[in-house]
This record gives C-alpha cells, structure tokens and sequence, in this order.
C-alpha cells in the first residue's frame, strides 16, 4: 500500500501517540490472520523516539536491561510478538516487567501480541487491551490491488474483500487460488469464494478438531451464528440442541456473555461450520430448529431450510410468510436472512427475484447495506419485471444515496420511477422524491425541481405488492426509508429560501437551508397474493403532501407550501412509523418549527432503535442535530451528531456521516477548537468530493471560515467566505450559502472592507423575510449596523439595539456575537461605558454556551477600554481548560483510556492525546492519577466541568 496512509498505519500512529500518556503498556490482539506481526512491524517502523528490540522467549532476561538502559538513555519501544506461547515463567516475567513500565513512568513503551481467539493469559490481566478489527473496506481493496499487481476486475475485487470480511490474511489466500483469468473476470470464480480449506489455512491450530468432545457444541454454535448472520447466539437455545454436551466447561474459544455465545474469533466459527461434514452440519441445524421456542416461527423455519439439499418449495412459502409477518418479534437482520434462503429455495425465478428484493430492504433497514447490495444485484435481471427491476432501482438509489456518489443515486431513482409508475404509483412517488433528495444534496436545484413535478398519479399500489408475495393481514401499509443525506445548513431536513415569501423566485438557486429526506425504501408490511389492498396505502398522502410542500417551497411559494406541509408535521406526530417522523421533521423544519423538528426528531430516534432499524438511526440524530443548531444549541447539536457519527459509520453510511462531520465543525468552531473544526472539516470535505456532496462541503467551508472568525483573522475568514456567499460559479450549496452571510459581513466589515458585503445582505434580507429561520432578522439588523456608514450613528445604534431585541429566541452565542460587535463600536465612538456593559454581556453569553475563544476576544476589548473582565464563571484549576479540554478530562477522571475517550466524542486518539498533553501542561501535572485527584477535589469544590 505504498503511498497511501491505511486506516491501520494510522491507528499505529495513534497508538504510539497515545501511549505517551497512557501508561507505555499495550497488549495487541486480534482473530487469527488479522495482521498482529504486521502491526508490531509498522510500529518498530514508525517509532521515532528511539530504538526499537525486538524480544523472544529465550531472551526475555534482556528485558529487564533494557528497561533499565531506558530509564538512562531515554526512549525505547519494545516489541514481543506471540507472547501468549511463551512458557508460564517467562509470561510471568514478562508480566511483571510491564507492570513496571505501567507504574513507574518509564520512558519506555512495550508492545505485545497474543491470540485473539481464546481468552488473554493471566498473567497480562489488568493491561490495556487493543483488539485489532477488520481492515476497512478501502483498505482491504488496496491490498488486493497490491497482491495482484493491480490485474483485477472491479467487481472480482469487490467480491474478494466482502468474502474475506476485513481479514487481511484470508483476503490474500482467497486471491492466491484465483488464476490469473478468474482475476480478470475472464471466467466464473469457484463457490464458495472463500471455502474451507482457505479458512483451515487461516485459522490454522486454532481450530478445534471436529468431531470430538465439544465438536458438537462448537459445531451448533457456528450453526446458529451462521444462520442468522449475528455475532453471537442464544446460549439457552445452543444448550437445548446440545442436551448434556453444553453442561461442562465452555471451549476456551467459546464466550458466554449475557446469556449469549459467541465465537472468540469470528474466522475460527466459520472455519468450525466451513469444515465439518454436511450432514453434522445439516444435523446441527436440525437440532436448533428442534429447540425453538415456536416449531413454526421464523427461527426454526430457518434452520430448517439449512438442513435440506435442494430446492423445497413449500419450506421456502412458509419461510418467507413467516419473515414478512409483523406479529413475530424477529429481527429485521433475522428477517433478512430468513427472506434470502427463501429466494435460494425457490424453484420459480419471479418468487426468487422478489423475495431477493424484499431480503435487500430488510438488510438496508437493518444497516447492512453491503449484504442489501449483493441482494439487489441478485433480484435485478434483465428478464424480471418492471415491478422487480423498479423496486431494485430504488433500493439502490437509496443505498447510494447514503453511501455513494449523489448523482448515480438520482439517476436510479429516475429509472425507479419510470419503472414503477404503471403498477406501483405510490412507490415510483417515493422515486421522485428521492430523486429530489439526491439532487438537493449535489446542489442542483433545477433537477430537484424537475424531479418533483407531479407527473404520476395518485398513489394506488404499493411496491411490495408487486415485489413480495405473502399473506394479507390488517396492519398498517408501507413506510418510507429516508435514503439521502439530510440536507441544509444548520436545519435539518427541510427546505428555507432567501425569497420573496408567497412569490416565484427569480433564481432557483435562492433556496432554503435544509433538504427533505424524501427517498423510500418500500415497506416491509405484508401485501396479499394477488391484487392491490382494499385502500390506499397509510402514508401515501403524507408522501405527496411531502412531494407538493417541498416543491412549492422550491418555487417561494410559502403560501402554498404551509397548508401540505402541516399535515405532513401532524400526521407524523400521531404516529410511531420512525419514516413518517422524520417527515415530519422535515416538514417542521420547512416550517420554521424547530421545537416541533426537535420532537418529531427525537421521537423518530425512539422509534427507530425500538424496531432496530439502524439505518434511521444516523439520519433521525442527524435532523436532531440541524434542529438543535437552528434553535441556537449547538452543543446539544454536538451531542446528537457524535452519536450519529458513530451510527453512521456502523450502518456504513459515508455521506450521512460526512454531514454529521460538518455539524461537528460547526459546533467547534463555536467553542474555538481549531484542530477539531479542521479535523471534522477534512473529513466532510473527503466525502464530499469524491461523491458530489456540495451541500456538506458548503458547511465544512462555513465553519473552517468561523473557527478563523473566532480567532480574530477576520481577513483570512473573508477569503475563504466570500466565494460561497457572493454571486458566481463557485457559490455555495442553492439552499446553504446565505447561513452563512452574517459571518461574512462580519468579516468584510471587521476587515476594512464592507464594500464587498452589502449586495449579499440584501439577498439575506429576501430570506430573513420568510421566517423559516428565528435567528435570521437579528442577523439582518446586525449585518445593516455593521455596513451603516461612519455618519450614521444614530442608525447604526438604533439597529444595534433592535438587533438585540430580537434575539430572544436566538441562543446565547448569536445575542453574544451582537453584543460583542455593539460593545466594539461603541468602544470605538469612546462610549466607554455603555461599551463595557456589552461587552461584559458579551463575554459572559460566550462563557455560557462554551464559546472560549470568542469570550477571549469579548475580553481583550474590556481590557482595551480599560477595565479588567469580571471573575469568571469557573471557579479553580479546570476554568483554564477548553471547552474540548473540559470533556476530556472529565472522561480520563472516569478512568476512560485515550482510545475510549476518541471514540465517545468522535475524534481521533491523535486529538485526545494532543489535547491530553495540553491539559497536563496547562495544570502542571505529570500523570493521569494526579488529573483523576484533581478532577475529583474541584468536582467536590462544586467548580463546574
């Protein structure tokens, strides 16, 4: 991979950053063939701070010299691979040499491997664990270009890193087997792509002889694991099929947590399930299905259909009726599976096509959206039906709309819709509007408009009548999957505009703030056999209200837009479908509702993790976050996107996460972290580019703009504002650019140069005018006060004070930002007294909502006007940390580790660490246990974290 920085290089580095300050000890481990020598090797190779010794068994003696010539010399890495095959005594030794790396503050770090698939020697408890992953999938595809010269097809390359699943070492064993004409896509590859003598290889001694005295345990438990596609199994349910076998002592590669089982390593269970005969496989599953708790539900059907040979029909009906079934509490990943062997069984291709269809939309619910797009792929034939190819199309339009390249998402929907209109009408709606989605988000409003014409007619069937044949029953008709990135500014999912209310726009680029999140997934609800339900669909009108209330904002007709819209927001509300909610959202966001976004955000974030549809999750946290900016709380925003992140990246979905980034480098540059605005802007901005995301890299821009704004480099914030918000090609997103006009006018005025700001502040006023945003009119008053001519006064003062009076309902930082703007101007007409009320205002405000560097600058003009700021609100030694610093400190004091704490508040441990050095040399410590007292004594004290 030479050239390019791995997901694993850079966890090296941080690694090795980290343990600077975190005790100098790590025990690697990680599943068989995951790269636990490569690790060590690109350690030794990074080190820079002084030599590196590699040690064995037979030379553990060395260790305590070494350690001893650190302590003298300085720094030191020290590498021990495999030391779990050491003997007792020399583990013992080795243990207690680490203890004293941990305790004494060498200047030493010491680095040891060991097996991942049985549990860690005692002798290394009570040491920092870090447990390698899978590579990422980027990662995992360089590796392959590497292994094959780069003579491999894209899709033969795809197949390879899905069938390895992240591990380095089966990824290139599978490779080695192809020939050079199968890597070529020149001919068919071998199935199973990654078979049992590959995962033997791999997994090597670790893997347990089979049959034997807990063959039968082992075997049952990769049996279950491998049927439903999940971690782990219910220890009850393995136990049952086991009878007296599962009484005794679990394998050491077997763990029991919460009355679950699981595999230690995932790779040593498929290699059990991979390498034991068929019929013990066959028997295995037998056995589970036996055990079910019901003999015709959904898990025992299932296993079931893995213990026949061949194609069965009437298994394959039960199956997937059994799947589509509201009343059982299955999973959606259960119903994922249970719906694609019920398309392998099938002995009719349309039956085999739709159910393939119908597994895709469970796995993209469920946030696997690498198993939904194998499915579509599979149920996508150019001999299926419009239907079938229709509902595939709009599948992977909302697939690439939260993972991929923006405008191939548009271009499915489009082909979705055509496909659908003459049997599924509500369906080939959802198209359109994920279409719209897809434009919105790429920045052009021309196609989102074109996408939302009402071309189709009213909504008469649903698409899974058309796709999935299962048994009728009486709940409700299909819900909507938001398949975009939310778009907007600081808002959510919800158009603003700049116009005229009640008017056509003469630009269509003079649109709001935030997108709908309009594309669908079609629902999972059952549909009977033949013809369409009695009624329309429960949620069709909330889809085409949706479609005609975001058109007509588009167009500026605010009139137009209130009345659909507010049935959109109210019909969500009465609701608990986690879709309808999040239209809802929307809507209220379009409305200018931002208490009603909250709550309808919020209660589709509760709907979406009590049906476990992981793939709403990020979205809902993502609305809640736009909501929370707009109503001026950008750290409850923070809270919401971190969280979302974390979803986001679980659910694999990149462009959802970039917007999560840019509402994280908003946030910062409130609270003046300019690593963590440029850290979280980089990031948007990398997904971005590579998939058209234009409205998610206009607010990575705005906020690195910001962050220079606080920093008082109003010159260098001008630069990089004004190409977004000023007429030309390389303006801003249509429905992002004039959020961020007040900071421009701000800079260009703090700069000397008003000049430039004043043609964009009448495209502001347009906006401000439609109410959709509460912070919008105090902005406008403050920008006119700042651009009012030097012999205009009274008028700038008089704005200054209206400006005031309208932010009530605009959060502590916008009020704080025109109070500290009013007190500079009035310092500077020598008003020195009313000038120190302002800014004291001022630094207090910034205090309040954590916004450190913008009190600092509040501050240096008390102190220009010649008085000393008031005592701050923090009383002791935390009140000299950051906002950043603050939290991080906070979760050290709970006894979090450096890589704990990067993934609680979605940064990287490379942050954490330099942040960490901070907080120690700010307060004058030397360790993590005098922060935790200290951290402790002002928490006591009552000194505010």
């Amino acid at each position: 991979m030479t050239g390019h920085t791995t997901a694993r290089q850079q966890q090296v580095a941080e690694l090795l950053d980290a343990l600077h300050t975190d005790g100098g000890v790590r025990v690697v481990t990680g599943e068989p063939g995951c790269g636990r020598t490569t690790f060590l090797k690109t350690a030794a190779r990074l080190f820079r701070d002084g030599p590196v010794r590699h040690l064995g068994a037979d030379r553990v003696r060395e260790l305590d010299d070494a350690l001893r010539t650190a302590a003298a010399d300085g720094p030191l890495l020290v590498c021990v691979d495999d030391a779990h095959l050491w003997d007792a005594p020399s583990r013992a030794a080795l243990g207690h040499a680490a203890a004293r790396v941990r305790e004494s503050g060498l200047p030493a770090v010491l680095l040891l491997t060991v097996a991942g698939h049985r549990p860690v020697d005692r002798e290394f408890t009570g040491l920092l664990v870090l447990r390698l992953g899978p590579l990422t999938p980027g990662d995992a595809a360089l590796l392959v270009e590497e292994a094959t010269d780069g003579a491999v097809d894209p899709a033969v390359r795809e197949e390879l890193v899905t069938a390895a699943e992240g591990n380095p070492a089966l990824l290139r064993a599978s490779v080695q087997r192809l020939s050079p004409a199968q890597l070529a896509g020149a001919r068919s590859l071998p199935r199973p792509l990654v078979d049992a003598e590959v995962l033997a290889g791999v997994a090597g001694g670790r893997l347990p002889g089979l049959p034997g005295e807990c063959g039968d345990l082992l075997l049952t438990t990769a049996a279950a694991v491998r049927a439903t596609g999940e971690e782990d199994a219910d220890a009850g349910l393995v136990q049952r099929a086991c009878g007296a076998v599962a009484e005794g002592p679990l394998p050491e590669v077997l763990a029991r947590t919460e009355g679950r089982l699981r595999f230690r390593s995932a790779l040593v269970g498929r290699a059990v399930y991979a390498c034991a005969l068929p019929e013990h496989r066959r028997a295995a599953h037998r056995a589970l299905a036996g055990a079910a708790a019901e003999s015709d539900g959904v898990l025992a059907l299932l296993h079931r259909s893995w213990a026949v040979t061949g194609p069965a029909s009437g298994l394959a009906d039960a199956l997937a009726a059994a799947a589509a079934d509201p009343a059982c509490p299955a999973t959606l990943a259960l119903r994922h599976h249970a719906l694609a062997r019920a398309a392998d069984l099938a002995r009719d291709d349309a039956d085999r096509a739709r159910r393939n269809l119908a597994a895709a939309e469970h796995a993209l619910l469920a946030g696997r959206a690498s198993d939904a797009r194998r499915l579509i792929d599979l149920a996508r034939g150019p001999a299926e039906p419009a239907s079938v190819r229709g509902g595939a199309e709009l599948l992977r339009g909302a697939v690439l709309l939260a993972d991929g390249p923006v405008d191939d998402a548009r271009e499915s929907f489009l082909l979705a819709a055509e496909l659908l209109a003459p049997t599924a009408p509500h369906a080939a709606a959802r198209a359109t509007l994920g279409a719209a989605d897809a434009a919105w988000s790429a920045g052009d409003p021309a196609a989102c408009l074109s996408a939302l014409a009402p071309t189709y007619a009213p909504p008469v069937t649903p698409l899974a009548t058309a796709c999935v044949r299962v048994p009728r029953t009486d709940t409700p008709g299909p819900s909507v999957v938001p398949a975009g990135s939310l778009a907007g500014g600081v808002g959510g999912s919800a158009a603003k505009t700049p116009r005229r209310c009640g008017q056509p726009s003469r630009r269509a680029a003079r649109v709001g703030a935030t997108a709908p999140r309009a594309a669908g997934i079609p629902s999972t609800a059952p549909v009977p056999d033949g013809g369409p339900p009695s009624g329309p669909p429960q949620g069709a009108d909330v889809a085409w209200d949706h479609r005609d209330g975001m058109r007509a904002v588009l167009l500026g007709r605010f009139d137009l837009a209130a009345h659909p819209l507010r049935r959109v927001l109210e019909r969500g509300l009465h609701g608990t479908d986690p879709a309808t909610l999040l239209r809802s959202a929307a809507a209220a966001l379009m409305l200018g509702e931002v208490t009603a976004a909250r709550r309808a955000g919020a209660r589709a974030l509760a709907a979406a993790r009590t049906s476990g549809s992981a793939a709403l999750e990020p979205r809902a946290l993502e609305y809640l976050a736009y909501a929370e900016l707009r109503a001026g709380r950008h750290q409850l925003a923070r809270t919401h996107a971190e969280e979302g992140l974390r979803t986001a990246e679980r659910a694999g979905q990149r462009n959802t996460a970039a917007h999560h980034h840019a509402v994280l480098a908003l946030a910062a540059s409130i609270e003046g972290e300019a690593d963590l605005v440029a850290e979280h802007a980089e990031a948007a901005l990398h997904t971005a580019r590579r998939h058209g995301l234009a409205q998610a890299a206009t607010l990575a821009h705005w906020a690195a703009a910001r962050a220079d704004l606080g920093a008082g480099r109003p010159r260098e914030a001008a630069a990089r504002l004004g190409p977004l918000v000023r007429p030309g090609a390389r303006r801003g997103h249509f429905a992002v650019w004039m959020l961020a006009v007040p900071c421009f006018v701000e800079a260009a005025a703090s700069a000397g140069r008003p000049q430039y700001a004043a043609a964009v502040v009448e495209d502001f006023a347009l906006w401000a005018a439609c109410g959709a945003d509460p912070q919008a009119a105090a902005q406008l008053l403050r920008c006119r006060a700042l651009l009012a001519a030097p012999d205009a006064a009274d008028a700038a003062d008089e704005l200054y004070l209206r400006a005031l009076g309208r932010h009530d309902d605009a959060g502590d930082f916008e009020r704080a930002r025109t109070e500290l703007l009013y007190g500079k101007w009035l310092r500077r007409r020598r008003r020195l007294r009313e000038a120190r009320t302002r800014l004291e205002e001022a630094r207090i405000g910034f205090e309040r909502c954590g916004a450190g560097l913008w009190a600092q600058q509040a501050a240096a003009e008390l102190r220009a006007g010649g008085a000393a700021p008031a005592a701050a609100t923090e009383a002791g030694e935390l009140a000299r940390l950051t906002p950043q610093q603050l939290r991080i400190a906070r979760c050290v004091a709970e006894g979090a580790t450096n890589r704990e704490v990067a993934f609680r508040l979605s940064v990287s441990t490379r942050t954490v660490d330099y942040h960490l050095r901070n907080v120690f040399a700010t307060l004058g410590l030397r360790s993590r246990v005098e922060l935790v007292r200290l951290v402790g004594q002002e928490e006591k004290t009552g000194a505010r974290l």
